[in-house]
């Protein structure tokens, strides 16, 4: 019985140690329930902060790839547009060479203008002193041939009278035969003595003889006068001829080279059009690197 007594009693004291370890247990399973909502809700903020994370890193990675690709385009825009500088630098030192030849061609080719409008100038003037020479030696040759006409005129009448009074001694010799006669008449012209002596009649014409021999003389003079003339003209029509070809041949040129000079000056105005709006062109390109370099830094 006693041994009942102490086995309840233990049994009690069991039962109230395990009524305590039960309600500690209940304490405890609620702390940790608590601690386990805690966690849960803890969990759950996670979560959510981790979606806005996530979410966060899908707009920041979206954000990269956009920036990304603006760097490519950037990079490629200027990589594109340092080429085209390049390119437009080459065409503006090719256009500034051009521009320079073509002003050296332009003061050759006014050089050249220069030369034959003086070549022009100078023929003209020779033109005009050998027209002037010729002008003059015509009017000499004109007064030559008037004197080489009237002495033409006087040695014909000259010889016409003298062989009339030849003939007229040769009749006179017929009358007389071999009588010793003496004659003397005035013809139109001067004094001429007949004398007949044995048969022989001799025929004197003083002045006649003496002007019929300068006439002869001055007609000899004149036609070597005329002749020279003559070849003073073949002369001036021959180095007019050569100053005309050279006049022209002048002309020619200073035409030519009066087009070369227009098309030269047109040509420049070209090129230095060209050369301003290839700066133009590249000054826009300059800028808009500029403005593709701050997109990138931005």
């Amino acid at each position: 019985m006693e041994a009942i007594k102490k086995k309840m009693q233990m049994l009690k004291l069991d039962k109230e140690n395990a009524i305590d370890r039960a309600e500690q247990a209940e304490g405890d399973k609620k702390g940790a329930e608590d601690k386990c909502k805690q966690l849960e809700e803890e969990l759950l903020g996670l979560q959510k902060k981790l979606k806005g994370v996530e979410d966060e890193l899908d707009k920041y990675s979206e954000s990269l790839k956009d920036a990304q690709e603006k760097l490519e385009q950037a990079e490629k825009k200027a990589t594109d547009a340092e080429a085209e500088v390049a390119s437009l630098n080459r065409r503006i030192q090719l256009v500034e060479e051009e521009l320079d030849r073509a002003q050296e061609r332009l003061a050759t080719a006014l050089q050249k203008l220069e030369e034959a409008e003086k070549a022009a100038d100078e023929s003209e003037r020779g033109m005009k002193v050998i027209e002037n020479r010729a002008s003059k030696d015509e009017e000499k040759m004109e007064i030559q041939e008037m004197q080489l006409k009237e002495a033409k005129h006087i040695a014909e009448e000259a010889d016409r009278k003298y062989e009339e009074i030849v003939f007229m001694g040769m009749g006179l010799c017929a009358s007389v035969c071999c009588c010793s006669v003496l004659l003397i008449f005035e013809p139109l012209n001067g004094w001429f003595i007949l004398e007949a002596d044995s048969g022989a009649l001799r025929c004197k014409s003083g002045d006649l003889e003496e002007e019929l021999k300068n006439v002869t003389n001055n007609l000899k003079s004149l036609e070597a006068q005329a002749e020279k003339y003559t070849q003073k003209e073949d002369k001036y029509e021959e180095e007019i001829k050569v100053l005309s070809d050279k006049l022209k041949e002048a002309e020619t040129r200073a035409e030519f080279a009066e087009r070369s000079v227009a098309k030269l000056e047109k040509t420049i105005d070209d090129l230095e059009d060209e050369v301003y709006a290839q700066k133009l062109k590249g000054k826009a390109l300059s800028e808009e690197l500029d403005l593709a370099l701050n997109d990138m830094a931005a």
